[in-house]
C-alpha cells in the first residue's frame, strides 16, 4: 500500500516541503511547478491533501493565492505554523570568503540583505529558494551560493556555508491545508473558519455587514480585500474568524453578514494550530 500523498508548489527542499514533511510525516510529499498543479492534483483524486502558503510574518501575504483558493473548489482542513530559517548554501568544499554571489527567492534576498550587504555579495533574484540551491549544485562554480532552507542543501547535495543569517529571527510562514472535502471539526475544538464574501453596493454596507462580529463577540483574526477581474469597484473580502459556525455567537455574525452581502462563502471550517498564539 502507497503512503497517501501531499502536494506543494515548488521545487524539492522549499519551505513547504519542509512543512509537508514535518506536519504530515506519513504522508509523500509531491512537488508541482504552481499552485493550480497543487490543487488540481488534490481535485483529481492523485493526492490526498495540499499544502499552501498563505502569508508570511516579514513578507506579507503570498501574491494570487486569494483568488485561486475559492476557484480551487477545496475545503480548507487545517492550518500549519512553518518557522523560516534561512542557511545560505554552497557547494562542497567551498569556502564563505570565496563566495561572489548569491541567488534566490526576491523575499529571501531582502530577508537577509544586512548578511548579504556585509559580505559585499552581489544578490541575484530567481523564483525559488530550493530552485536556487538546484541551479547552484549544477554550476559547479564555488563563488555562487543559495538562500534556501537545510533541508534543500541535504536534498541537492550542498553544504551549510553560514547558518540562520536572516535578518528578523522571528520569520513564519503561514499554510492552509486543503481537501477535496471537509473534515468534521467537533464543537468543543477551537477552530477557525475562514471565508470570502462581497457585500451590497449601499452606503456603509460593510460596516454593517461586519457588525455582527462585533456585537456577538466574535474575534475577527483576519481581514483583507482584494479586486475581481481588475476592477477597482468589485471587491471580495478574506475573513478568518475564531469559532465554529454551529456556535450560537458565529452563526448570529454570519447570519448578520449574509443579510447585507452579495454572497458569502465558506472555504473551510478547520482546527487552530496549537501555536497560533506564539506567533
Amino acid at each position: 500500500m502507497t503512503d497517501p500523498k501531499i502536494t506543494f508548489q515548488g521545487y524539492p527542499g522549499s519551505y513547504s516541503d519542509l512543512a509537508c514533511r514535518e506536519r504530515y510525516p506519513d504522508h509523500e510529499p509531491v512537488a508541482c511547478e504552481g499552485f493550480e498543479e497543487a490543487f488540481a492534483a488534490v481535485a483529481e483524486g492523485s493526492a490526498e491533501l495540499a499544502m499552501i502558503p498563505i502569508e508570511n510574518s516579514v513578507a506579507g501575504r503570498v501574491a494570487d493565492i486569494h483568488h485561486l483558493l475559492p476557484e480551487s473548489r477545496l475545503q480548507i482542513v487545517g492550518e500549519a505554523f512553518q518557522r523560516v530559517r534561512h542557511q545560505l548554501l554552497g557547494l562542497p568544499g567551498a569556502r564563505l570568503g570565496a563566495v561572489r554571489t548569491v541567488h534566490s527567492h526576491p523575499h529571501a534576498l531582502a530577508q537577509c540583505r544586512q548578511f548579504i550587504s556585509s559580505r559585499r555579495l552581489r544578490p541575484v533574484a530567481e523564483t525559488d529558494t530550493a530552485g536556487s540551491a538546484i541551479l547552484v549544485a549544477g554550476s559547479g562554480d564555488p563563488s555562487k551560493a543559495a538562500i534556501a532552507s537545510a533541508l534543500a542543501a541535504g536534498i541537492h547535495g550542498l553544504s551549510v556555508l553560514a547558518p540562520d543569517i536572516a535578518d528578523a529571527s522571528r520569520n513564519v510562514t503561514r499554510f492552509l491545508v486543503m481537501a477535496r472535502e471537509p473534515v468534521p471539526v467537533p464543537r468543543d475544538v477551537a477552530a477557525i473558519t475562514t471565508f470570502v464574501f462581497q457585500v451590497r453596493n449601499l452606503p456603509g454596507a460593510l460596516y454593517k455587514a461586519l457588525g455582527g462580529f462585533a456585537t456577538n463577540g466574535v474575534n475577527m483574526q483576519k481581514l483583507e480585500s482584494y479586486m475581481l477581474d481588475g476592477s477597482f469597484t468589485s471587491t471580495q473580502f478574506y475573513c478568518d474568524v475564531a469559532g465554529h459556525p454551529e456556535h450560537s455567537a458565529v452563526a448570529k455574525a454570519l447570519e448578520e453578514l449574509r443579510f447585507f452581502s452579495r454572497s458569502v462563502r465558506i472555504l473551510g471550517v478547520y482546527p487552530a494550530d496549537p501555536i497560533r498564539d506564539r506567533h
